[in-house]
């Protein structure tokens, strides 16, 4: 299968369009770390000169994906949320109820969390300066989205849910490293039980963190202004 080159500017955001679309089904098979800009290219069917036409390296394809990934995520989380804690509840289970959406959300979406871990280390370090300064705005304004959605139900947490939700994301991505462990390792902890408290569950080690992180940032009992 060719392609024309794409004439108008529909049909390179067409072509544009396909290219993410390639890279995400990419990502539904393998971890970020084997997309490369070759097997890119052969399933999009394109040349590297004519992608490089669109995305100046597999970076910045990725750094896209991470967020449309992110964006849907927020714009699905509200719903969870609401469904999952009542605002009659005292701060601290507020919290509880909190760590468990925000730590069963993020383990359901494991290519988010993918992309979450290696977006500092590996995502930003080959992409240009148009590309990182859209990037970094786009994660402030996400940023900005999921500490809104956090102070509505736990508003306790002040100023401090902006500095959570930037160390959720990061924590996520970090975790996502070790879950699930490679067939090597896997196999090392069935044939060795005592070695398998090195393993975790994404969701369990999120939860345990992301709960404890909230209620160490809640203010103490005698701190908290009378809300009746």
């Amino acid at each position: 299968m060719t392609f024309q080159r794409a004439r108008s500017a529909e049909q390179r955001e067409m072509r544009r369009q396909a290219i993410l679309d390639t890279a995400a089904a990419m990502l539904d098979e393998m971890p970020v770390a084997d997309v490369s800009l070759n097997e890119l290219s052969r399933r999009s069917h394109l040349a590297k000169s004519a992608l490089s036409r669109y995305f100046a390296s597999r970076e910045a394809v990725l750094l896209e994906l991470l967020g449309h990934f992110l964006q849907t995520w927020l714009a699905e989380l509200p719903g969870e949320l609401a469904a999952d804690i009542d605002g009659s509840l005292p701060a601290e289970q507020r919290a509880g109820r909190l760590a468990e959406v925000l730590s069963r959300s993020l383990a359901s979406r494991p290519v988010l969390c993918d992309l979450f871990g290696a977006q500092g280390a590996v995502l930003e370090q080959n992409v240009t300066l148009e590309v990182a300064l859209r990037h970094k705005r786009a994660s402030l304004d996400a940023l900005a989205t999921m500490t809104g959605l956090v102070r509505r139900h736990v508003p306790e947490l002040g100023d401090g849910a902006q500095a959570f939700c930037l160390h959720a994301m990061v924590l996520a991505g970090a975790l996502s490293a070790y879950c699930p462990p490679p067939p090597a390792v896997l196999a090392v902890y069935e044939a060795y039980p005592s070695l398998d408290a090195l393993g975790f569950d994404l969701r369990d080690a999120l939860r345990l963190f992301l709960g404890t992180a909230l209620l160490g940032a809640l203010p103490r009992a005698d701190q908290r202004p009378d809300r009746h």
